[in-house]
């Protein structure tokens, strides 16, 4: 059996339906390889924290356009979107001086944050334990459900002619890609957006798993307003320790309290009790309350994380038709839709509204 198309996507998680959606957009006729559920895998277990991240002044700029472009999706059915805001929140002294420091990034990136102190911010979040410095809060942020808007994403690309088809990728080919189920497509481009998976495609791709976990809670509505984020969670998440913890609490629209976050460089899919128990134990520190509350579920995820820490979002050197949308780490959820704005853009020779430099597969491979 033999297909052809425009382009051929594999992967539908969100970072896939995202690039479905922009091609489907601009004309082109689209095949999208997904022998799971869409919004599966690492888009299924994700928290759905839509967030400026600002150690990396691009991923910041990544950020700050795939939030914009979001906007438009804000009242999509099934995705959930809730402006609930971040506290990063400050311990002592000493992290209230890097809230100073990464609210003048935040600035810098055109993104309003202010300083609510100690009284202020147990007024804001009363369940938090007393004697905290304070908070920085990004009111812009918001959560939404990452399974509800990959459907979301590829439901309207549907729509505009898109097709999906229940298979995975099997290999690159010239001019195209076999499937597993034996079709041939005949196709100029083909984007490997499989997250982990896509080292069984490319081996000399420098991406790994580390996996996290997650616990949810029953309905407490109203107990917790914001995302809570402690102010180390960035040097976990972007940190090469073998395993670490951060306090992050995320208030669902049920009423469901979700709580992260771990990281381990691992590909073992068993839910690690000890690393789940660190865990909770970082989160009762800040929110003590936690401790009374009813968890009704744990589950686990794998972020394709990369060297560098930045995610690849271009053609894949030396396999003329290939592309990249992976590496995204924790970033995926909020950075979705600027991917696929930036991978579009290169497929259709179209200016793009950010350096596509830091981005490129090239960097990382010969």
């Amino acid at each position: 059996m033999s297909r052809t198309a425009d382009l051929l996507v594999a992967g539908g998680g969100i970072i896939g339906c995202a690039i479905a959606l922009e091609a489907a957009r601009s004309g082109l006729r689209v095949l999208l390889a997904e022998p799971r559920c869409i919004g599966g895998g690492a888009t299924g277990a994700g928290m759905g924290h839509l967030v400026a991240i600002d150690d990396d002044p691009h991923e910041l700029a990544l950020c700050t356009l795939s939030r914009r472009l979001w906007l438009e999706f804000k009242d999509e059915p099934g995705v959930e979107y809730a402006q609930t805001g971040t506290l990063w929140i400050a311990a002592d002294e000493e992290e209230q001086r890097v809230a100073v420091e990464k609210r003048a990034r935040l600035a810098a990136a055109g993104l309003a944050a202010e300083w609510l102190d100690t009284q202020e911010l147990a007024s804001a979040e009363p369940l938090l334990r007393p004697g905290l410095a304070g908070a920085l809060r990004v009111s812009s942020d918001a959560v939404v459900y990452p399974p509800g808007a990959a459907q979301a994403f590829f439901q309207q690309a549907e729509r505009l002619g898109a097709t999906l088809v229940r298979t995975s990728l099997r290999a690159l080919s010239t001019g195209g890609a076999t499937l597993d189920d034996g079709t041939e497509v005949s196709t100029p481009a083909v984007v490997l957006a499989c997250g982990t998976a896509t080292r069984a495609l490319v081996k000399e791709l420098p991406l790994v798993p580390r996996r996290g976990h997650l616990v949810i809670t029953d309905r407490y509505p109203q107990s917790v307003r914001h995302q809570l984020v402690e102010l180390g969670y960035v040097k976990s998440a972007h940190g090469t320790a073998a395993e670490s913890v951060a306090f992050n609490v995320q208030p669902r629209p049920t009423g469901q309290l979700l709580i992260g976050s771990s990281r381990q460089f691992t590909a073992d899919e068993t839910i690690d009790p000890r690393i789940v128990a660190r865990m909770l134990a970082r989160a009762f520190d800040y929110l003590p309350a936690l401790r009374g509350l009813h968890a009704i579920r744990v589950w686990l995820g794998f972020r394709p994380a990369p060297a560098d820490g930045r995610p690849f979002i271009g053609p894949l050197p030396g396999r003329a038709g290939a592309w990249l949308a992976t590496g995204h780490e924790g970033l995926g959820i909020t950075t979705s839709l600027g991917t696929a704005r930036l991978l579009v853009d290169q497929l259709l020779g179209r200016p793009s509204a950010i350096d596509l430099a830091p981005f490129l597969p090239a960097r990382a491979l010969a």
